[in-house]
């Protein structure tokens, strides 16, 4: 199957300098078989260990940090040997691994000749309680679910891909309507790898939905597994809102939704535990549109996604026949599936943010900091194009760049342009 990832991985090998690399990324996103395919098809040889089933091997960094003497014992365990030039080297759920992450400072430092990848399903949740992590001796890359893009492609579409990329839009006209049913599919089955491969093999909506729920099971399992016990009945109080909280109107998360009297500091905890596990998006309020975004966060207001809207349908119990009818667009979730949507196709190339005026009268979906520019982008779920608040920040702040997406083909006018949504996370 085809991830974007893989050419950011070549990068990463050809670089002079390279450091060990880490994968972050939620459970189930692809990150081991990402980096089994990546040995296989750039190197000579693949050594694999994964620290999580491979309980003999968890404390190869307890005693020390001789490199020479872990790589034999990895040689030893695998029953190959390691050259340096030839074999990749894989630590998988290297957070399982007692001291795995400070290692990777003495394979910087002493074998910088090796190439390492390292991953882990709760790495985000390891990283911030890692006092020792090896700052600046490491290289990162963030794999998430499938985007739109990459599901296209894995469809046979890289064609049409390719035209949306370049912004060939009366290339793209005739294909309007198929992109639109193809955005549906996606919205019912979502970027999970194990869940895309298995529809295209089998093109069957209910098992694509029993694979959906078997890997949110997983999720709430590992809350138990791994989340300090004190947070985990409300790190499950979190999880079970997102629906509730983006259907609302105003999306941004209200505590007083989990229950009666919560306040921030009782849900921070578990908001940031999912957070960093990967399993949500966390998107602040700005209240100034000025560069750099984030030095005008608001870290108090905020809206949560999920990390896949095929999950997210899934939670929902959203059928396929709502999600492809061509009549239905979503209407009942005002607006809601649209926005996780959005969020998850930018999230990979930009921070999210979104915007609202004083005193709440004009609210942005998201706002981006693409270069040296500040691009607000308002959200349509249908193709009713009225745009009050894109209206307003327009003439409040005049970006050079202003962006409504919808399912409206593409179109320009004076003050903004008007971006399909099937091509939103490709060309912004």
């Amino acid at each position: 199957m085809y991830r974007k990832i893989f050419s950011q991985l070549i990068d990463w090998k050809n670089k002079s300098n390279h450091k060990p690399l880490i994968i972050q990324g939620a459970r189930q996103v692809g990150k081991t078989w990402a980096m089994i395919e990546f040995g296989k098809t750039h190197f000579e040889d693949v050594v694999y260990i994964n620290f999580e089933s491979n309980v003999r091997i968890q404390s190869v960094f307890k005693d020390d940090f001789d490199i020479n003497r872990i790589i034999s014992v990895l040689e030893i365990e695998t029953g190959k040997i390691i050259h340096p030039s030839r074999t990749l080297i894989i630590l998988d759920e290297i957070q399982e691994a007692e001291k795995g992450l400070t290692a990777l400072k003495y394979f910087s430092e002493n074998r910088p000749d090796l190439y390492l990848v390292a991953a882990g399903s709760l790495l985000g949740v390891s990283l911030q309680k890692n006092k020792t992590f090896p700052v600046g001796k490491v290289d990162f890359l963030e794999l998430y679910p499938m985007s739109f893009e990459e599901f296209l492609i894995n469809l046979n579409e890289s064609l049409l891909v390719k035209a949306i990329s370049e912004n060939k839009w009366n290339v793209i006209s005739p294909f309007h309507e198929k992109l639109i049913h193809y955005l549906r599919l996606y919205y019912f089955i979502g970027g999970m790898p194990e869940v895309v491969k298995d529809y295209i093999q089998h093109k069957n909506f209910s098992q694509t939905r029993t694979i959906q729920n078997n890997i949110l099971k997983g999720y709430t399992n590992d809350f138990a597994k791994y989340a300090p016990i004190e947070i985990v009945p409300k790190i499950r109080m979190v999880w079970e809102s997102i629906m509730g909280q983006l259907a609302k109107e105003n999306k941004k998360f209200i505590y007083g939704q989990l229950r009666q009297g919560a306040r921030a500091k009782d849900f921070e905890a578990a908001i940031n535990w999912l957070t960093n596990a990967g399993m949500l998006l966390k998107s602040n309020r700005v209240n100034r549109a000025t560069l750099p975004l984030k030095t005008y966060s608001d870290f108090d207001i905020f809206k949560l996604y999920l990390l896949d809207i095929g999950l997210l349908n899934a939670m929902a119990q959203v059928s396929e026949q709502v999600l492809l009818d061509k009549n239905q667009i979503l209407i009942e979730f005002k607006g809601a599936m649209t926005e996780q949507f959005v969020a998850q196709q930018i999230k990979e190339k930009h921070e999210l943010f979104y915007w609202t005026a004083d005193h709440a009268t004009a609210e942005i979906d998201f706002i981006i900091q693409k270069q040296m520019q500040v691009i607000p982008i308002e959200v349509k779920a249908e193709e009713n194009l009225k745009s009050k608040s894109l209206k307003v920040y327009t003439e409040k702040h005049k970006p050079t760049q202003a962006v409504r997406t919808s399912m409206s083909p593409y179109r320009k006018e004076d003050w903004m342009e008007n971006i399909p949504l099937y091509a939103a996370g490709i060309v912004l």
